[in-house]
């Protein structure tokens, strides 16, 4: 079954794409558009901005419940290839940890009120290795992430705590190649 999933798709694609697009992975986050990204019911004192920073004691966390919406949009369309979820300071509160998110691709203001009655594009259950400073980032489902403005995650629940903390957050994966058609000349 893996072969299936993994057969003929991806092959096609690089045949058919540009020489400009990279098949290296970069870390997204270099690729924010700050001004649309926010998170709803954070603590104001650990806010979004701090899963960017690199140093997981800062960490986002969740205010009121453990529920916590984080809305991350780019500069420009990138292909999504994994994400990479770090617990808050290296476990010293693995109630806090999350172990469910919803993920959404390209749907601006999700709510409370709406976001449990939309279809995410991936559900992802995380384990205490998967929250690990040297655990492997969680693969995305490649044909439903190729084209990306944004994501949205949903931390669902987490391990049992009254809040939901996340120490560290890498989106992985490239830009999408666009044309420039100031590099077509005119033939006639």
């Amino acid at each position: 079954m893996m072969n299936g999933m993994m057969g003929g798709a991806p092959e096609g694609n690089a045949a058919s794409a540009p020489p400009s697009e990279t098949k290296e992975m970069i870390d997204l986050s270099t690729k924010l558009e700050k001004s649309d990204c926010y998170a709803m019911n954070e603590d104001s004192r650990f806010p979004m901005t701090n899963l960017f920073i690199g140093d997981t004691t800062l960490a986002c966390k969740s205010d009121a419940d453990e529920q916590l919406i984080i809305h991350i949009a780019f500069q420009e369309h990138v292909k999504v290839h994994s994400i990479k979820f770090d617990e808050f300071n290296g476990g010293v509160a693995p109630e806090l940890n999350p172990t469910a998110v919803r993920v959404f691709v390209n749907r601006n203001n999700l709510g409370f009120e709406d976001i449990e009655d939309v279809d995410p594009t991936q559900e992802l259950q995380l384990s205490a290795a998967d929250l690990k400073e040297n655990a492997d980032p969680l693969l995305l489902k490649f044909v439903k992430f190729q084209r990306v403005k944004s994501i949205t995650l949903f931390i669902e629940e987490n391990s049992g705590g009254d809040i939901s903390a996340l120490g560290g957050l890498k989106i992985m994966g490239r830009l999408v190649a666009t044309t420039n058609m100031k590099d077509f000349k005119k033939q006639g």
